[in-house]
């Protein structure tokens, strides 16, 4: 471990340097801030201290190694170094210092502490994994962060890097490479003019040098790897709605990038780093404001923006109806609310400016010039034959009419030919550019399936504007949802405010209303924190990833949307019980339960405003947002206890079972175990008609009963054709399959006395056998960490079992009695846990850990179970491979949209390899 570091303690000179700068620092600054955000430090805890950290000069990060450890083997080349105790603060950092704002991109480094025991090693030998593409630098995971000040407020932007350390530990190559050489020069890549503007004040108040990149090489740069990497990137934007685009990164390229800010560039990408600056005009973002400015005496470029909303251009622009008489002038194409002459009517009238509305004045102008921009841009693409049209930059800014101007443009001259598209982290571009170009930042070959974005409350950019530090800390978020609903105010999701007296405006936003056809977006697009995860991959049997969608249930009927967030909004109170209930039901998780519900509600008020704010939605992205919502408040596994409770009753039950399966003829039995894993899957709390069914009877009466009333056909019936694949026709006996995929669903009966027997029957026949389970909790549903102790318990009572289950290295850890003197008929095949990458009651196999996408590989037998998995998700989707889809219907809607059905129906799809 020596390489990290020099010297295991600062030297006197070193301490003295430290000591000066932190003086120096504390002098200048203009704002204080009361704590660190997310930390609870106060200034002074930011000196430097002796302790089992080891410290570094001011300019360099301060890593923690205690509990330092090799994560792989030590054979590996370059093993990977885990630091269980380091802060995840230690980050890269990325500046676009434009005239009007400054945009931060900084990745923060988060180490998952992994348990490398003899089952996960067992599994890897199996599986064939390896950690032979594994960088030689540590970029396991982490978060890519977006934050946004106003250029004026640049000593708010200073205080944000210096209390998250950003500037020590973003730019020290020696986190990326540990024998790089000591440099005592920092510095930070930026771009845009206030790089050489501001470099003398980040040297003098931060102690870092400011790198400058290439504004354009940044922005081309930036462009790329969002269209490439973010999978609900771009969009398109007409009449107030918007429309994700999916962009398949293979056939990206050529296409036409226009940033809009001050003025305009016209850019033509024709790929990675091959770029060309083919036109551009004057007239952008600083004519609109500079103008706007002098004709309305507004002060910002938001507010400008906001009198925009409430203006009727009508009373300035000179429209064809008005040299028309009111007339089309159809013979040309134009109608009589074309605008004619922008501010023409001005020029027959006896007024002066004051008598003008102000807000008149805005919108007029915005439409001149949004105008402008999207028919110069459409001539250009017309020019080098071009069909995709990126727009970007301050003046875009998420703007409802803006946008929708543009894209009138675009489609108005090129008759519909051309597309004006939009990007999501459009203020970013120059921003995330920058952040590229440092040489091992180790997002060079991230894909769309590695990342996964995310929103807490605390996002520290929301609306296109940014208020201070994100709240970082949770008693800081639960205290500011409490006063504010005391005040009676709404909260907003997400929730990017500091407390008066730091920074920020101290309040919570509420977005505006939809009515009228000059709305503002709502608040903007959001944008969140985009996770890495470099070990996602995409599930390798799926026929076509390109069109694959994992979604049933379409959310843009605003109807659909409705019931589910009312079915939701229903189902919170008994998941707060429940998440309060798993914590001990102390005081504290009282108070944060309701905190979650309060989070939660305004995720849901805000997606009932602008169902698009968080990218495309979809049910499996509500209920994804519900579980982050709860771990963000430190309810990890709300159902635990219950979980417990059910396994423990259904293994209690399962020799039994077993015993009885047993005296079945082998066809008999096949029916008998998809009717078992059928009926077991009713217990589902996620589902209200579920839990009432709880208050009737133990969890054994209701699967009895359950079981008692199948009866065929099912709504959805394919087990005939099932059957014969697994044994055939007359003396014709098909071949076993090799590898089977098991989708496992809830805890209890439904793993137990479901998927456990119909698993042992498979391992019975010779086939392998790979229970798939959640990574994280949801509900009820098991996870792969539990899974292992479930199969050692009823391994306990069954041969089959135990030995498929030694074979797959799940008993090496545990205490399982032998069952000496068996002669029963058993299997040397391995039964295998593998985890699924999520943590959601449904799943999106466009990203499952590299875990599930090794073990699919020779895979010939999927079965995915449960209504998340099966039917809210990858109902239609398409396999390789057989595929059996199992679930009870547990929601009267759902039923009939997509089966045309009713509650408890059952369905057993199955659909041979395509």
């Amino acid at each position: 471990m020596a390489g990290l570091t020099e010297d295991p303690i600062l030297g006197t000179n070193d301490t003295i340097k430290e000591k000066k700068k932190q003086e120096e620092f504390d002098k200048n600054k203009s704002l204080s801030l009361d704590k660190v955000e997310g930390s609870g430090q106060t200034e002074k805890d930011m000196a430097p201290v002796t302790g089992s950290s080891i410290h570094r000069s001011g300019s360099r990060p301060q890593l923690d190694l205690s509990k330092a450890a090799i994560q792989g083997t030590f054979e590996e080349r370059d093993p990977t170094i885990l630091l269980p105790n380091q802060s995840d603060h230690l980050s890269h950092l990325a500046l676009d210092i434009g005239g009007s704002l400054i945009k931060l991109v900084y990745f923060s480094r988060h180490e998952d502490q992994s348990v490398d025991d003899k089952r996960k090693k067992t599994l890897k030998d199996r599986l064939g994994i390896t950690n032979g593409t594994r960088r030689s630098y540590p970029v396991l995971g982490g978060r890519l962060h977006f934050v946004k000040f106003e250029t004026i407020k640049i000593n708010e932007c200073l205080d944000f890097i210096y209390s998250k350390q950003l500037h020590r530990g973003g730019m020290d190559a020696r986190i990326w490479n540990p024998d790089a050489p000591t440099n005592e020069n920092a510095v930070i890549k930026a771009t845009g003019g206030g790089a050489y503007k501001f470099a003398d004040l980040f040297k003098e108040r931060l102690g870092v040098g400011l790198d400058k990149e290439d504004e354009m090489n940044c922005l081309v740069a930036g462009a790329n790897f969002l269209l490439k990497a973010i999978r609900h990137e771009a969009f398109t934007h007409m009449e107030g709605q918007k429309e994700f685009v999916q962009i398949d990164h293979n056939d990206l390229y050529p296409y036409l990038l226009v940033n809009v800010g001050s003025g305009v560039s016209m850019i033509k990408v024709d790929g990675d780093g091959k770029f060309q600056r083919v036109s551009g005009t004057n007239v952008g973002g600083g004519t609109y404001w500079g103008l706007g400015r002098l004709l309305t005496k507004c002060k910002s470029f938001d507010e400008l923006l906001e009198l925009s909303q409430r203006g009727d251009n009508r009373t300035i622009d000179m429209l064809v109806g008005d040299i028309y008489g009111g007339m089309d002038y159809s013979k040309i194409g134009l109608s009589a609310s074309t605008i004619a002459s922008s501010f023409g009517k001005t020029i027959s009238e006896n007024k002066e400016l004051g008598d003008y509305r102000p807000e008149d004045i805005s919108l007029s102008l915005l439409r001149m010039i949004s105008y402008n921009i999207g028919q110069i841009s459409y001539l250009n693409a017309l020019r080098f034959g071009l069909k995709r049209i990126f727009f970007g930059g301050f003046f875009i800014r998420g703007h409802a009419y803006t946008m929708d101007t543009i894209s009138f443009a675009v489609q108005f001259w090129s008759k519909g030919e051309a597309q004006a598209m939009f990007l999501r982290h459009e203020g970013f571009l120059g921003a995330l550019g920058a952040f590229m170009s440092y040489e091992k930042h180790g997002l060079d070959d991230l894909m769309v399936h590695h990342l996964v974005e995310r929103f807490p409350m605390g996002a520290p950019y929301t609306g296109g504007k940014i208020h201070g530090p994100p709240l970082g800390d949770l008693n800081e978020k639960i205290s500011w949802m409490e006063k504010f609903v005391r005040k009676g105010t709404e909260i907003t999701a997400p929730v990017p405010m500091d407390p008066p007296g730091t920074t920020g405006l101290g309040g919570f936003e509420v977005p505006s209303s939809k009515g009228g056809t000059l709305r503002s977006d709502a608040s903007a697009l959001n944008i969140g924190v985009l996770h890495l995860v470099p070990t996602l991959e995409v599930f390798p049997l799926l026929v076509d990833p390109k069109t694959y969608e994992p979604n049933t249930i379409d959310l843009s009927d605003h109807s659909e949307l409705e019931y589910w967030f009312t079915v939701l909004s229903g189902h919170l109170p008994d998941l707060v019980d429940k998440a309060v209930a798993s914590e001990g039901g102390t005081d504290d998780a009282k108070r944060r339960g309701d905190a979650f519900a309060r989070a939660f509600s305004a995720h849901l008020s805000r997606l009932m405003e602008e169902p698009a704010a968080y990218g495309k939605l979809g049910l499996a992205n509500l209920l994804e947002l519900r579980e982050e919502c709860l771990r963000e408040f430190q309810f990890v596994d709300a159902y635990r206890s219950i979980k417990q409770r059910e396994n423990e009753a259904s293994l209690a039950v399962l020799p039994d079972l077993l015993i009885e399966l047993d005296s079945l003829s082998e066809e008999t039995r096949m029916l008998s175990l998809i009717e078992g894993v059928l009926a077991a899957n009713i217990f589902d709390w996620g589902s209200h008609a579920c839990v009432d069914l709880y208050h009737k009877g133990t969890i054994i009466e209701i699967y009895r009963m359950s079981r008692d009333k199948m009866q065929r056909p099912w709504r959805v019936d394919d087990f005939d054709v099932f059957q014969k694949r697994m044994f055939g026709s007359g003396d014709k006996k098909p071949r076993p399959h090799k590898r089977a995929l098991l989708f496992v669903d809830n805890s209890g009966a439904d793993v137990v006395l479901g998927m456990l027997p119909l698993a042992r029957e498979l391992l019975r026949r010779g086939t392998e056998v790979v229970l798939v389970a959640n990574s994280l909790p949801a509900l009820n549903d098991v996870t792969a960490m539990e899974l292992p102790e479930i199969v050692a318990e009823a391994a306990k009572h069954c041969d089959i079992l135990r030995r498929a289950a030694e074979a797959g290295g799940l008993l090496v850890d545990a205490m399982v009695s032998n069952l000496d003197g068996s002669k029963g008929k058993s299997s040397s095949v391995p039964l295998m846990v593998v985890e699924n990458g999520c943590g959601s009651p449904c799943i999106d196999l466009r990203q499952v850990s590299s875990e599930l996408a090794a073990a699919a590989k020779e895979a010939d037998l999927i079965i995915l179970e449960g209504m998340g998995r099966a039917l809210h998700t990858n109902f239609n989707a398409r396999f390789k491979c057989d595929a059996l889809k199992l679930a009870m219907v547990k929601n009267q809607r759902l039923a009939e949209k997509l089966i045309k059905g009713n509650i408890y129906d059952c369905v057993c799809r199955y659909e041979p390899a395509s």
